[in-house]
């Protein structure tokens, strides 16, 4: 007999890279070499009159970073909804399967818990089952006898369909999750190459006006610390969440796996 096991995910994800650190170096070393009497740039500490002053680069890179955050908390909330529909649904069916005398009446439950990745590994097995039962029917020399009970040709093939059944079950379940790794990898780059620029800006500033003043320095250096933080922002919640659907989707497949070994163990005690 031959026994399945669903691969294993990676636990966790890149850290945001060290550069930022060495970046926010920069920043204050131009900020300590400020004009202590200057007065203060009017408005530096609002976000949306910062947003509106910067540049197109800063402004594009801010786009990317809401974009990606915004379609990972999508992702986010379809697949907690999505995942507990599929616990609870499975629960359900684990308990009719269990309790049901016929495979034959729980076939007839399968449509009504589509969200359930048992159901559809238990109608691959169960339509294999029923396709070796129609090749190996029993002819019996006299039509009064009773009747034969059905027999098994081949149990490695429905451990086959089994398997095949899980692994699209499995792809169902990881679809999308992908998306947040792919978001927590990739926004603290973004970020970092926006808070570059903007210290890039801060320094160019300083030399075209001579000066070190604060009025000079500051819009940059807020421009840079504003692409950090939004890729923090998006990269954060990405890493949790990829790791705790991940840590699901595992689960999900263990019950998978367990529930096809139970549908073996019937099929084998019952049809061969």
């Amino acid at each position: 007999m031959l026994r399945f096991s669903i691969r294993a995910f990676p636990a966790a994800l890149p850290h945001a890279p060290e550069g930022c650190l060495f970046t926010l170096g920069l920043c204050v070393l131009a900020l300590q070499v400020q004009d202590a009497a200057a007065p203060p740039l009017e408005g530096s500490g609002e976000i949306v009159a910062l947003l509106a002053r910067s540049g197109p680069v800063a402004k594009v890179v801010l786009a990317v970073l809401i974009l990606f955050s915004t379609v990972s908390w999508a992702i986010i909330l379809y697949k907690l909804w999505s995942y507990h529909r599929v616990g609870r649904q499975t629960a359900t069916f684990l308990d009719v399967f269990r309790k049901s005398s016929k495979f034959s009446e729980v076939q007839a439950i399968c449509k009504t818990l589509g969200s359930s990745p048992l159901a559809g590994v238990f109608q691959a097995g169960y339509a294999e089952l029923n396709s070796q039962f129609r090749l190996t029917a029993p002819q019996t020399a006299n039509p009064g006898t009773a009747s034969q009970r059905p027999m098994l040709k081949s149990l490695p093939a429905v451990d086959r369909a089994l398997m095949r059944a899980s692994s699209v079950e499995v792809n169902k379940l990881e679809k999308h999750v992908t998306f947040l790794a792919t978001t927590a990898s990739i926004t603290p780059f973004i970020g970092l190459f926006g808070t570059v620029w903007g210290i890039m800006v801060a320094f160019q500033r300083i030399g075209a006006a001579g000066s070190t003043n604060l009025a000079v320095v500051a819009p940059g250096i807020s421009e840079a610390l504003i692409a950090t933080a939004a890729g923090l922002f998006a990269a954060i919640p990405a890493v949790y969440f990829y790791n705790f659907f991940t840590q699901r989707v595992k689960s999900f497949a263990s019950e998978i796996d367990d529930f096809s070994l139970e549908f073996l163990n019937i099929a084998e005690r019952n049809f061969t």
